[in-house]
């Protein structure tokens, strides 16, 4: 990892004590950047460059509150999912702070298919020089608030130091901490080698195949290492994957008065459900070697049927989620859960099943080169925190899952609590803590430093 020594007068480009700190008058030794530099062992950057980010991301706090406020305050909820005047006015914002914003509208077909009615993935590119591509992802669709609020879920209201609002933490927010964390860098002037990427999607609710998954297919963005949006006080190096089923159970209707003529679809809906409960019980005996993740789970999140009270239903439907913890396969438990549905309804005459696959997602695993990520992060903490950060896996998934699954090595981190119920992620009253906000952004800023950092 790329360090800056402080030593011989050769001045850092760029204006920075005229922007940032009066540190940034202070004179770095720089040397040429060797092919193999980001393979060698890591030295942390110079305590004058740390200085002078850490002064950059308090010169333009202010900016960064508001950016992240203006988000919050335009809705992106999803579903319904028309997220594309979200996205051009978080681009117009990100061209107002400084950044040429490349705009890429996912195609109609792309967008129908996922569900959604409109989607504008956002790409910051900023080139320092030879060196690896770094992304930073972060989701601006946001779950519909729902009820329970004590503060206007689009008001971005401020209260003992917290910012209320839905996407606050969940990760608006990170679309604040990814860009003045880059702005920090491109202000200090340092002599890196690389390039940092900002990619800035909105279909995370729905799966990520038309945010991320949609710009590496598209081969617009091929970045060498990824860090997605997360949390402050840890680094997430695994999580789970997930399966999403619909199942159509199918019967005849008749009059309830005489049942006899018809086929019960509720009925066999029942023994399909009796089916996943009691092998829901029975993934509590696996355990994942993973820390911070237990076990497998199963919830069957929605169920609606019948015609009338006095009609023997004819169809009900449900929707089941499976997590997949990281030493599974997600093909095999797909394969698993649809042979357990079937057999459920094989011995009921006259009714079917039909089960169709609306997500189907790998977890997220830890490739060879995400142990940089993660140790440049550790090292910006522990200047920044003054405290060890832990690396750890999670019971969720995210769009991070999509970078790993095109070979390229992920961690997720950024500005939030130790934990998604601290920030009320999905709940109401979704929070983050500014304070949270302004470190992560140091962090991130130090970390990418770290990780571009020219070696001597």
């Amino acid at each position: 990892m790329g360090g800056i020594r402080v030593g011989s007068p050769i001045r850092v480009a760029g204006p920075l004590s005229w922007r940032c700190s009066p540190t940034a008058a202070l004179l770095v030794t720089m040397q040429s950047t060797p092919a193999n530099y980001f393979d060698r062992p890591p030295l942390m950057t110079s305590s004058v460059l740390v200085s002078t980010l850490t002064d950059c991301v308090d010169h333009h706090f202010d900016q960064e509150v508001q950016f992240l406020a203006a988000l919050v305050q335009k809705p992106s909820d999803n579903p319904p999912g028309d997220c594309a005047d979200h996205a051009e006015m978080a681009a117009q914002w990100l061209e107002r702070i400084g950044f040429t914003v490349e705009r890429h509208a996912v195609p109609a077909d792309d967008v129908t298919r996922a569900g959604m009615i409109s989607a504008t993935n956002l790409v910051v590119r900023h080139r320092f020089g030879a060196g690896p591509v770094i992304a930073l992802n972060a989701h601006g669709d946001v779950v519909p608030p729902g009820d329970g609020w004590t503060a206007d879920p689009y008001g971005a209201e401020t209260r003992d130091g917290f910012m209320i609002g839905r996407g606050a933490a969940v990760s608006k927010s990170d679309f604040a901490t990814y860009a003045f964390a880059l702005k920090a860098l491109i202000e200090s002037g340092a002599p890196l080698g690389g390039t940092v990427e900002l990619h800035l999607t909105y279909d995370e609710e729905t799966g990520g195949l038309i945010g991320p998954g949609w710009l590496l297919k598209q081969g617009i963005v091929k970045p060498d290492y990824a860090i997605c949006a997360g949390f402050s006080y840890s680094i997430t190096t695994a999580h789970n994957g997930a399966i999403h089923l619909e199942v159509t159970v199918r019967g005849k209707s008749a009059h309830a008065a005489r049942p006899d003529t018809g086929h019960d679809a509720l009925e066999a809906a029942t023994a399909v459900l009796n089916a996943l409960y009691a092998h829901r019980a029975a993934l509590r005996e696996i355990h994942s070697k993973t820390p911070g993740i237990d076990h497998p789970t199963l919830v069957v999140g929605l169920i609606k049927g019948g015609i009338n009270t006095n009609v023997v239903p004819d169809k009900v439907s449900l929707r089941l989620d499976r997590r997949v913890v990281p030493e599974e396969n997600p093909q095999d438990v797909l394969r698993e859960l649809k042979a357990l549905i079937t057999a459920s309804v094989a011995g009921l005459p006259g009714t079917g099943v039909e089960i169709e696959e609306v997500l189907v997602t790998s977890p997220l695993r830890s490739l060879d080169g995400a142990e940089r990520l993660s140790q440049a992060l550790q090292r910006a903490a522990v200047v920044t925190l003054q405290r060890d950060i832990p690396t750890e896996g999670v019971p969720l998934y995210t769009d991070a899952r999509l970078y790993c699954e095109a070979g390229v090595p992920t961690v997720i981190y950024g500005a939030g609590p130790r934990t998604l119920l601290e920030a009320n992620g999905h709940r109401a009253d979704e929070r983050v803590a500014l304070e949270d906000l302004k470190v992560a952004t140091k962090i991130i800023a130090i970390a990418l430093a770290d990780l571009l950092g020219q070696q001597p």
